[in-house]
C-alpha cells in the first residue's frame, strides 16, 4: 500500500477511536485566525475547563480516549486537533501557523473562542507539550496548572538514533513504515490495534509544513510560575528520560518530576499505565 492519502479511510479510523472515549462526548469548530479547530469536548459544562494537546506526526485529538473519561469526571475537556497536522482541524495553505508565537495566538483564539473562561489547565504529549510550554510561557497568567507528557525539544534533544529510524517513514510515507516505526519505539508493546491503524491511515495526510524552533531558554524555563506536572517515559527512545527528568527538575520551580516505568513515547497517553488519568485528575485538583 503506497502512502496515498485516503480521505474516507483517515476519516473511518479516526471515527472508530472516537468510539472508545467513555464519556459523552460533543464536537465542536471554532474559528481562529488559523482556520477552523476542530475540538472534541466532554465533561461537566460547569466543570474547570481543560485542554488537550495531541502530539504530532500521525496523533490527534482521538490519541487521548484511554484518558478522557478519568479528566472528563471533574474537568470540562477539550481535545483539539493540531492546525495543519494529521485531524479535522482545516488551515487553508496560505494562513499555517509558521513560528511558536503564531501557535501560541492560535491557542489564545481557540481558547477564546471556547469561552474557557480566563484561566484555564492544560496539558500536552510530546510536540503538544512543546507548544503548551511555550504558551504557559507567554501567557503564564492564562494557565493554572500544566501537565506535561514525554514532551520533546523542551529540555532535551532527539536521540540520533530516533532520527535514523524515523527517516524512511519520513523520506517515503507508507503505513507500513509508520506501523514499524511505532513497534520498534515501544518496543513490543501492546498497542490498541484501531489506533494504529489511524496512525496508519494518518500516511500522507495532506498537513502543512509543521512549527519547528529552539528550545525554551533555560532563563524563561526558570520564570515559569505554575504548577508542573512532567512524566517522563522510562522506555522512551525519543530522548534521554534521565536528562529529561534531571534538567526539568533544576529548570522548573514549582514541578514534580516522575520517570514512569514501562511505558515508551509513543505509548502515551492511550497505552499509559492504568493509573495514569487518576494521576492526572489528582494533579489538577490539588
Amino acid at each position: 500500500m503506497s502512502g496515498r492519502f485516503d480521505a474516507d479511510g483517515f476519516r473511518a479510523a479516526y471515527d472508530k477511536v472516537m468510539g472508545k472515549w467513555a464519556a459523552e462526548r460533543e464536537t465542536v469548530l471554532v474559528p481562529t485566525p488559523y482556520g477552523t479547530a476542530y475540538v472534541n469536548v466532554c465533561g461537566p459544562r460547569d466543570a474547570p475547563p481543560l485542554l488537550l494537546l495531541p502530539g504530532g506526526g500521525g496523533a490527534t485529538s482521538a490519541s487521548w480516549y484511554a484518558q478522557a473519561a478519568e479528566l472528563a469526571r471533574t474537568r470540562r475537556v477539550y481535545a483539539v486537533d493540531l492546525p495543519g497536522a494529521p485531524g479535522r482541524s482545516e488551515v487553508p495553505a496560505d494562513r499555517r501557523p509558521r513560528t511558536a508565537a503564531d501557535l501560541c495566538d492560535w491557542l489564545q483564539a481557540l481558547l477564546d473562542g471556547l469561552g474557557a473562561g480566563p484561566v484555564t489547565d492544560l496539558g500536552g504529549h510530546s510536540y503538544g507539550a512543546w507548544i503548551a510550554v511555550h504558551f504557559a510561557l507567554r501567557s503564564p497568567g492564562r494557565v493554572r496548572r500544566l501537565f506535561l507528557l514525554d514532551p520533546t525539544q523542551c529540555f532535551a534533544g532527539f536521540k540520533a538514533a530516533y532520527l535514523l529510524h524515523a527517516l524512511p517513514m519520513l523520506l517515503r510515507p507508507a503505513p507500513r513504515r509508520t506501523r514499524s516505526f511505532l513497534e520498534w519505539e515501544t518496543a513490543g508493546a501492546r498497542l490498541d490495534d484501531d489506533w494504529l491503524r489511524l496512525q496508519e491511515a494518518a500516511t500522507g495526510f495532506p498537513s502543512v509544513k509543521p512549527v519547528t524552533g529552539p528550545r525554551p531558554t533555560p532563563q524563561a524555563l526558570r520564570g515559569l510560575d505554575v504548577p508542573v506536572l512532567l512524566l517522563v517515559a522510562a522506555n522512551s527512545r525519543t530522548h534521554d528520560p534521565h536528562e529529561v527528568a534531571a534538567r526539568a527538575g533544576a529548570l522548573l520551580p514549582r514541578a514534580d518530576v516522575e520517570v514512569v516505568p514501562d511505558v515508551s513515547h509513543h505509548a502515551l497517553p492511550h497505552a499509559a499505565p492504568p493509573d495514569l488519568g487518576r494521576r492526572l485528575s489528582g494533579f489538577l485538583s490539588d
